[in-house]
């Protein structure tokens, strides 16, 4: 057991105003194998002050001093890259093939983002087309920001909305999901290794009321979260009644559609990682197969028998594709979906309930159902677990018609022989990102969500322009 009753605040431990604690629960074993501070409203204060009072010399620091910070955290995260994935196992029940390389990706991501300091200090004189005079455009940060991230990937999701936040010139209070704070407490050993000033980076552990004091508090000028589109919305109408802008990166339903002239060989290499990536623990996943009606049983079977076909245990183990669901509370979730999907006369083809051969653990089997129909609730909700609906269309125009009969609209995939087919299916799609027969992801590009899936971008230069603002200085000649 270890028990932690600190918080990393001005650049220090220090111990925890609040007195309760939250357990850290192993997925896999369901052993409580460590304790953090539920932080207060106090904690949360005393952190903002902190990155209050180290955000003028932040905001000052020359841009390429902050790239070369960002550098330095890259090869401290690097260094610890073997402690951060099993630690990521050991609290989310990722499995270590997928979160032995979460390191090596928030590393990547911070030296990507390092790179965009030139954006910060290009010169921006633009001539007034409507008279005499010219225009000086200066990119400012925008402060303090509150940086709230959910359990799925407890280090990467931090990495993205840190980086350019440290770049752009804020300073941060990030506050991670209390089901996973393991990965960011080692984080802020990398932050202070790397030689960040204090009070630039702090860390509060807890759960609704430290994310409350958080969003709420007059001391925070941007809130960045990633989480349900029910919390989003909480977030969203708290932060327009204080005029803060706000970053929200929310759920998804997301669509593959398979086209008549699909490979086998490639839909079978990619359906894992597109649709039930992370134990389907993945706000992105393409949990909706959309498939020619005329193909339904044959798709329905190959995606059974690559489900199937993946090992399912011990996250411990390099071979295992599918492990726990990050808590009991998930497991039930996932479970109250598949009670759902039988009832309502989807037929599962493989998995199909909570999984009885392990003696402990939250694990669900993965399960592919087919016969669904657009409109059962497994169609239509985000269930954030190993489960897949295929849904058969009768033409091109149905299958986009389907995919964009949703609330969401984060992501998408299509798989066809013909790209510029492909293409052109997915420039009709309401959606922020498309994969063409792969699962699409870059982290120069933006990425984004439409409708319900949220506000704003993340990733290059357009995730950087989230933590800025804007100060026109006009001449008249």
């Amino acid at each position: 057991m270890q028990q932690h009753d600190d918080l990393f605040i001005g650049g220090h431990w220090v111990t925890a105003d609040s007195a309760e604690r939250t357990p850290v629960i192993n997925p896999a074993t369901e052993a409580v194998w460590a304790q953090v501070p539920d932080g207060n409203e106090r904690d949360i204060d005393t952190a903002v002050r902190a990155a209050r009072g180290a955000w003028p010399a932040w905001a000052q620091t020359d841009p390429a001093r902050r790239a070369e910070l960002l550098d330095r955290l890259a090869d401290e995260i690097t260094s610890r890259a073997a402690e951060l994935s099993r630690i990521i196992t050991a609290e989310n029940g990722t499995p270590i093939a997928e979160s032995g390389a979460a390191p090596v990706h928030a590393a990547a991501h911070l030296r990507l983002t390092a790179e965009l300091a030139d954006v910060l200090t290009a010169p921006d004189d633009r001539p007034n087309p409507m008279g005499p005079g010219h225009t000086v455009v200066r990119r400012v940060p925008v402060g303090v920001a509150g940086l709230i991230t959910p359990w799925n990937f407890p280090l990467g999701l931090v990495i993205i909305k840190l980086g350019p936040a440290l770049l752009a010139g804020c300073t941060v209070v990030i506050k991670p999901a209390p089901e996973t704070p393991m990965a960011t407490r080692l984080l802020m050993d990398a932050v202070a290794a790397a030689g960040f000033p204090d009070g630039v980076v702090n860390l509060v552990t807890g759960g609704t009321r430290a994310g409350n004091a958080l969003v709420e508090h007059p001391g925070v000028d941007k809130i960045s979260f990633t989480g349900s589109t029910a919390v989003g919305r909480q977030i969203g109408r708290s932060c327009g009644e204080r005029l803060r802008p706000v970053t929200l990166e929310l759920g998804g339903k997301s669509p593959a559609i398979v086209l008549d002239d699909f490979e086998p060989d490639v839909l079978a290499r990619n359906l894992l990682k597109v649709t039930m990536r992370n134990t389907g623990q993945t706000c992105k996943a393409c949990t909706r197969l959309l498939v020619p009606a005329h193909r339904h049983d044959e798709i329905a079977a190959l995606a059974a028998d690559v489900v199937a076909g993946a090992p399912i245990g011990d996250p411990t183990d390099p071979q295992v594709v599918f492990g726990p669901l990050v808590s009991a509370r998930q497991r039930d979730r996932v479970a109250g979906y598949l009670e759902s999907g039988h009832a309502q006369g989807a037929k599962a083809v493989t998995g199909g309930d909570v999984a009885t051969r392990f003696p402990r653990g939250f694990y669900v089997e993965p399960t592919v159902f087919s016969q669904v129909s657009p409109d059962m609730t497994i169609a239509r909700e985000e269930i954030f677990g190993p489960v897949l609906s295929v849904i058969p269309y009768r033409d091109l125009d149905d299958a986009v018609k389907i995919a964009n009969d949703s609330d969401f609209g984060l992501a998408a995939t299509v798989f066809s022989e013909d790209e510029d087919l492909a293409t052109t299916v997915a420039q009709r799609l309401a959606t922020g990102n498309v994969g063409i027969n792969h699962y699409g992801s870059n982290a120069a590009a933006p990425f984004g969500g439409h409708k319900d899936s949220g506000l704003g971008t993340e990733f290059g230069a357009e995730g950087l322009s989230a933590y800025l603002q804007y100060t026109s200085i006009h001449y008249q000649s």
